[in-house]
């Protein structure tokens, strides 16, 4: 069974086999029988594999919905109601070989993905249609799949550390070019952490607290020197912690609220480190407990974004200023969240992504200071919870998260001029 998807010229093949394995259909080139195409349209494509004889059409209408016309064996294929949910999505309902799923045939900047094992039919099945930007190279991906990791720019290259996925917390740190467009690995940390966060202080990497997989939280933490490709101890923490917001402002290195021994509600402590003296000190604390809280720094302030108080997602913000030592909330999200990604880009900041209690999230919000007000954009290609985000080179990259399935390895940038998430390389940021 194969299932080709026209747009205009350009054109993907998948082949699901009688072994219940998904394939590329090019393997079958010569055997193509094509139905309905129109220029204007999405068109479904049927061939013949050498043991499936079923003869099937599937067109599309004028007005955009899909139809279809199935002669096919028993609980093989059928198509039992279609929609055409925007201009470039479109929503099946299906059944595949006596199994309920559902199709989803995403436009260009749907996301790209490539089972590395049989489909699982019980879940829904995802097509992408491929336009006349085809050439366009995905970004590659991590060595690991990664949740719950450290992210930062360093040196114009994107840098991810540790994290969790479905076996382990991760050691491990990786580093993208975006020039060469290559992952190489760097210094592993000393030791294994996940949920935490890295800020960049003096021209070095700083990670603060975090879980180990064994015990809820950790009170060490670690520096990189990327002269000499070696972490070094920093002192400890006063309290141990995980799912802390870590940033640095004004020279200092910033930890802020996190979970409580139990990991069951959030925390209002505030605390600053000086890479001078390697002291660390107390500040005033939150107005509101936060754990799985992002941070960080815009205009010579201090942000703490969404979190969870206990189980309960926040939409709040808060601002520090260092001068008075004060925090004060500022407009609140849009949506509530937590393990979300923040990043200050084009003088905003950006939330990306995280948890709202039910769901992993893929929208997007930022952040304008000047009027103290939120404003939804474009989603990203898949949804990510304690994903990684940074800026590099100019370009803000999510990177890595839980789509609620699956621990990701993946990579995708944000484009302003059209405000769209892709995970291709090739975008025109001439004007920017």
């Amino acid at each position: 069974m194969v299932f080709t998807l026209y747009r205009i010229d350009k054109v993907q093949t998948l082949y699901y086999s009688a072994e219940h394995k998904l394939l590329d259909g090019n393997v079958l080139d010569g055997q193509a029988e094509v139905f309905g195409i129109d220029d204007d349209h999405i068109q479904f494509v049927q061939r013949k594999s050498p043991r499936e004889n079923n003869h099937r059409q599937m067109c599309s209408s004028s007005s955009g919905n899909l139809c279809a016309q199935v002669q096919t064996n028993k609980h093989e294929w059928k198509i039992i109601a279609s929609e055409k949910t925007s201009t470039t999505t479109f929503l099946c309902l299906a059944v595949l070989n006596g199994v309920l799923c559902v199709i989803f045939i995403h436009g260009r900047n749907s996301p790209h993905s490539s089972p590395s094992s049989t489909p699982c039919l019980t879940k829904s099945m995802s097509f992408e249609i491929q336009t006349e930007e085809e050439d366009d190279k995905l970004l590659p991906p991590m060595e690991y799949a990664r949740s719950g990791l450290g992210t930062a720019e360093l040196n114009g290259r994107l840098i991810v550390a540790g994290g969790y996925n479905r076996e382990e917390c991760l050691r491990t740190v990786e580093c993208y070019d975006p020039a060469t467009d290559n992952w190489s690995f760097i210094a592993p940390m000393r030791t294994p952490r996940a949920r935490f966060q890295m800020a960049v202080l003096m021209d070095q990497l700083y990670v603060i607290g975090g879980s180990n997989g064994h015990s809820d939280e950790l009170g060490c933490g670690e520096t990189y020197n990327p002269n000499t490709d070696d972490w070094t101890p920093v002192p400890e923490l006063r309290t141990n912690r995980c799912n802390a917001g870590v940033c640095s402002l004004n020279s200092k290195l910033y930890i802020v609220g996190g979970s409580d021994p139990y990991g069951q509600k959030g925390l209002k402590n505030c605390d600053a480190f000086d890479p001078v003296s390697q002291i660390w000190t107390n500040c005033a604390p939150l107005n509101t407990r936060r754990h799985q809280a992002a941070v960080c720094e815009l205009d010579g302030y201090l942000y703490v974004v969404g979190g969870a108080e206990s189980w309960n997602c926040l939409n709040t913000v808060e601002r520090y200023n260092p001068d008075n030592n004060t925090w004060t909330l500022v407009s609140p999200m849009n949506m509530a969240r937590r393990g979300a990604g923040v990043a200050v880009y084009d003088g905003k900041i950006f939330a990306v992504g995280g948890f709202d209690g039910t769901h992993a999230l893929s929208c997007v919000e930022s952040f304008d200071p000047a009027k103290n007000e939120w404003k939804m954009l474009g989603s990203m290609t898949s949804s990510r919870s304690n994903a990684g985000v940074a800026v590099v080179d100019g370009l803000l990259y999510a990177v890595g998260g839980f789509d609620g399935n699956e621990f990701l390895n993946t990579v995708e940038v944000y484009n302003p001029e059209t405000n769209e998430w892709s995970p291709y390389t090739k975008i025109n940021m001439s004007s920017l």
